[in-house]
């Protein structure tokens, strides 16, 4: 693989590509008060919120990802995608009119107007922490990975540092709405780029039936541990250390439930919605925008398995963790999937395409950052500072949301090189939203549609979440109660939801209720179904949400009973 590397021309399409975006964000910046910088002005018409929810998932994190799961034998990857559709119709149907009704810039102040102000500063903190931890720095990582590859004498944390810069120049002075319309761009490119990468995928390895017939040789000569049928299913056996059926149909949920409908950094663009209408359009054309993942994101990764599973990368000089907590210099891509992405664009892309696949790759990151940039800041903006200062002008507001983000930034950078620790980028995306999501998530669902919920159970409950969240972290990292810590962790997501669930209910008996208000306001009940049906009546099929979510539903079964 010693042939690897940017062409001028490749060179120049992705240095036009960068300091294009960067013009063009800052152009297409709001800043003239909190709304416009925060929210876009709530002025987002349906295809905008749609795309940029689509780009701001779909980061350089998840394509290393997916990729490198299928390339271990993991296409079941994809159910966490195809999820997302299930998610973002219950998303559309029950929460999404609570949020753009009530008009709040961020989800912990939904819980404040729920719960109480106790709940939101402890959701916001987890949140900022999740940002940092989980979105912002797993973007600069994969990142990374991508320009490693062509400048392996550059150390990481110059690269990091650099991406992270791109990503700020116009986050930071436009807010969201450059981050929204930069995002759109963004992901059309990353959708053209990954279809000119799966083409070429398949027409290296002989189309559909060379692929078929290269797993199905590595199989019968003990290559591979798995025939084509079981790399190519997304249900497996209760017992599979991966993703096991019982975690697809208990855990995969949960987790998506937080990041669809909880997570500042995907719900704050649906809030940037014009209204209502648009909010769900926009939500379910998302959900249509994730299901064709598993053709040009994930099915390029099992075609590495049969074109690069022994490929030598050992002069990238590029260290995987040991059992010891050691490193060692990775010599074949089966010791170190993280780079399957990269070898697959390099390898196969001829020049020009390949910058602008890279410039694409790069677009991903470059989307998931300076959304989760702006959410962040938003978080820390709108929940702390107007709290302590409640006289705040809204120009002065703007202008501590651009301090904010240059100090998480420099944080998220700092935070990135720590994920080589991992195995797979994958295992710390999952491992540590597994952890993060539970309480949260129970916190929402009670709420939403159990009223005699009140403050005290769910601060309780949370408290409880993460008391026991921390525990069994520290129990797993010293191998304690193996019994117990070994379980899955798509398992583990459930029985943490139910103990905060339970928790919040129990608890929540020995206070009084809510107030009237509260509850008319903020819990689902059989009357706003059925005034919502009446107000669907007069509305042609294409504009009635119902009826589009019955179609995306449809089309997501039908693919998964194809790969059943």
């Amino acid at each position: 693989m010693d042939d690897v590397g940017l062409s001028t021309l490749d060179s120049a399409i992705i240095l036009v590509y960068i300091v294009g975006i960067i013009w063009y964000g800052i152009r297409k910046g709001k800043q003239s008060d909190s709304e416009d910088y925060f929210l876009g002005g709530r002025s987002m018409t349906w295809p905008i919120v749609g795309i940029s929810l689509f780009a701001a998932n779909i980061g350089s994190n998840t394509l290393i990802g997916l990729s490198s799961s299928a390339f271990q034998g993991n296409v079941a990857v994809y159910n966490y995608e195809w999820m997302a559709a299930v998610v973002l119709v219950f998303f559309a149907i029950f929460f999404l009119p609570f949020y753009l009704r009530s008009k709040v810039y961020t989800m912990p102040e939904f819980l404040e107007r729920r719960y109480d102000t106790r709940c939101r500063y402890l959701f916001s903190v987890i949140m900022i922490i999740g940002n940092i931890i989980i979105d912002m720095a797993s973007g600069l990582y994969a990142g990374n990975l991508i320009l490693k590859i062509v400048f392996p004498e550059i150390d990481s944390w110059i690269i990091i540092s650099l991406l992270a810069l791109s990503a700020a120049a116009y986050t930071i002075p436009g807010g969201l709405s450059s981050a929204v319309h930069t995002e759109v761009l963004q992901a059309l490119l990353l959708i053209a780029g990954s279809c000119l990468l799966t083409w070429f995928c398949f027409r290296e390895v002989g189309g559909w039936d060379g692929m078929i017939a290269g797993l199905d040789a590595m199989f019968n000569s003990g290559e591979i541990r798995q025939s084509p049928d079981d790399v190519l299913s997304l249900i497996k056996p209760a017992d599979d250390p991966q993703m096991p059926w019982t975690g697809l149909l208990l855990g995969v949920p949960l987790l998506g439930f937080y990041f669809w409908v909880n997570n500042q950094f995907m719900v704050q663009r649906v809030l940037s919605a014009k209204d209502l209408n648009h909010g769900r359009w926009g939500a379910l054309f998302a959900g249509l925008l994730k299901l064709p993942v598993l053709f040009i994101m994930v099915i390029p990764g099992v075609v590495a398995i049969v074109l690069f599973s022994n490929l030598d990368i050992s002069f990238l000089g590029y260290q995987i963790p040991l059992e010891n907590g050691g490193q060692a210099l990775c010599t074949r891509l089966n010791d170190c999937p993280n780079m399957t992405y990269p070898v697959l664009i390099y390898k196969l892309l001829p020049v020009g395409i390949l910058g602008l696949v890279v410039a694409g790759i790069l677009a991903a990151m470059a989307s998931s950052i300076s959304a989760t940039l702006n959410s962040a800041s938003t978080l820390i903006t709108m929940d702390f500072v107007t709290k302590l200062r409640p006289d705040i002008d809204n120009k002065r507001l703007v202008r501590v949301g651009q301090i904010t983000t240059v100090i998480l930034v420099i944080l998220a950078a700092a935070w990135a090189p720590q994920i080589e620790r991992f195995s797979s980028l994958w295992e710390y995306l999952q491992s540590v939203l597994a952890y993060i999501s539970p309480p949260i998530a129970a916190a929402f669902l009670v709420g939403l549609f159990y009223k005699r919920a009140n403050a005290r159970g769910a601060f309780a409950s949370l408290l409880i979440g993460y008391a026991v969240s921390i525990s069994f972290l520290v129990a797993k990292t010293n191998d304690w109660a193996p019994a117990i810590t070994h379980i899955h962790f798509l398992l583990q997501v459930p029985a943490l939801l139910l103990i905060c669930a339970v928790a919040n209910i129990a608890i929540s008996t020995s206070a009084a209720p809510p107030g009237e208000a509260v509850v008319k306001n903020y819990t689902w009940s059989r009357e706003i179904f059925r005034a919502e049906t009446r107000e669907l009546a007069g509305l042609p099929w294409y504009q009635n949400y119902r009826i589009l979510s019955v179609g995306l539903l449809a089309v997501t079964f039908a693919i998964v009973a194809a790969f059943w």
